[in-house]
């Protein structure tokens, strides 16, 4: 029975829905704030001395990165300095220009007597000349308890931020830049949507940059990400941005962020590497790399070619361990091919080829699968030898001996390199057998 003309319209529409959503995604130029030198050493083993930061700073700039975080000053017990206040401190001594630097600050507080107190780290960003700041409020009734209530914090608000703009130089000696970031902003527009829609219309009052959020345990499905990025948009128009921070709990925290871009949100802040607290986030890597794939051309002011070998490398450094191999786009196996129907193809629509990222394709054994190209290549890597000059004979002899193998209840590592020369030897040595019996 054929479709109504009604439902194959209906089919057409949702097409068309999608593929607006992935022009709004092509034409977009993300306001991204990297924070490599503060987000990934979070969750990292070992972290980033002094002389790395130092060294990193220059790498992030030459990248392309515009807006850099420099570290965090609202941390517990403030007297115990940080590394990152080293770094500021650093930076301020030698007079290097911190021009789209921005720091973690808490907002400060209007007291009993209606006297406004600035939080410490108010103090520290003055004092280490640092221009710009991601100002960090909470607004769930667990990241409130023992801080403020609402009425305080609605309160202090407009205090706190007139007292970063007396007090704070901003880019080029203007005002600061001034982001809100409601760090458990998941947790309270699911909680306290009201209490959430009173702040946000209250800060679009304010001489301020815009607002961020984050889903700080990874726990909200991409499609609440969405909604709540839509609510705060509703109150918060443009010029006011709106960005997110996504961390990695349920494995939704890339599809959150493109959830939150196609419903309004103006960008992100991130490291470049995955590493982060818990088990790692959205980060600024993974989301160049998916707008590269869509075809937004704003990527192209960041040096692509430098993208995975600097994530990896930024990654290693703060772990001394090497980068996952199965996490996608940046990890070792994301473009080891098994199988060369898997091999993304420059301009197919969607495709990535790790070329345009700074990477290259590399290959791996699977004995269920891996096709003649798969192999060839794989032998290249071990052997040094041009894959053309391995006869398609003997490979398929190898693809045949393994499926003999794992038939026989044998489960070798053929990717292993050993293992792989182990099975060419056999297959050349049956292929000879076979022109043998042929010619005989």
């Amino acid at each position: 029975m054929p479709s109504s003309p009604e439902a194959l319209q209906q089919a057409r529409q949702r097409l068309a829905d999608a593929q607006e959503k992935v022009a709004r995604l092509r034409d977009l130029d993300p306001y991204l704030i990297d924070l490599s030198l503060r987000e990934n050493p979070v969750g990292a083993r070992v972290g980033q001395t002094l002389a790395d930061k130092l060294a990193i700073l220059p790498k992030l700039r030459e990248f392309g990165f515009r807006n850099i975080l420099l570290g965090t000053l609202d941390y517990s017990y403030p007297d115990e300095l940080e590394v990152d206040d080293d770094f500021m401190m650093t930076l301020r001594d030698r007079q290097v220009d911190m021009s789209g630097c921005f720091a973690f600050t808490a907002v400060g507080l209007v007291d009993a007597d209606g006297r406004f107190v600035p939080d410490p780290s108010q103090l520290k960003l003055r004092d280490y000349r640092v221009p710009n700041t991601l100002h960090e409020i909470y607004l769930s009734e667990a990241g409130m308890a023992g801080q403020y209530d609402l009425a305080t914090l609605l309160r202090s608000l407009p205090a706190s931020i007139q007292w970063l703009r007396e007090n704070i130089r901003g880019d080029q000696g203007g005002a600061p830049r001034i982001l809100i970031n409601i760090v458990d902003g998941c947790d309270a527009f699911a909680e306290n949507p009201e209490g959430v829609f009173e702040v946000l219309s209250l800060l679009a009052e304010q001489p301020i940059e815009g607002i961020s959020f984050e889903d700080d345990r990874g726990t909200y499905l991409p499609l609440q990400v969405g909604a709540y990025v839509a609510a705060a948009r509703s109150l918060l128009p443009p010029p006011l941005k709106i960005l997110v921070h996504m961390h990695a709990g349920g494995g939704f925290e890339n599809a959150s962020l493109i959830e939150a871009l196609v419903n309004g949100a103006d960008g992100v802040w991130g490291g470049l590497p995955k590493r982060a607290a818990i088990i790692g986030h959205a980060s600024l890597g993974e989301l160049i790399a998916n707008l590269v794939r869509v075809g937004n051309p704003h990527m192209q002011r960041y040096r692509l070619d430098r993208l995975l070998p600097l994530a990896t490398k930024l990654q290693v450094l703060d772990e001394e361990q090497q980068v996952p191999d199965d996490l996608p786009i940046l990890g070792h196996n994301a473009y080891r091919l098994p199988l060369s129907f898997f091999r993304q193809i420059p301009g197919r629509f969607m495709d990535l080829p790790p070329e345009a990222i700074g990477g290259r394709y590399r290959y791996r054994i699977c004995p269920l699968v891996s096709d003649t190209q798969v192999i060839a290549g794989r032998l290249e890597e071990v052997t040094g030898r041009p894959a053309a000059e391995f006869s398609q004979a003997v490979l398929e002899q190898m693809i045949f001996l393994m499926r003999r193998d794992l038939r026989a209840g044998e489960r070798i590592v053929y990717d292993q390199p050993d293992n792989l020369l182990r099975l060419f030897a056999r297959a050349q040595h049956a292929s000879e057998v076979a022109s043998a019996d042929v010619e005989v």
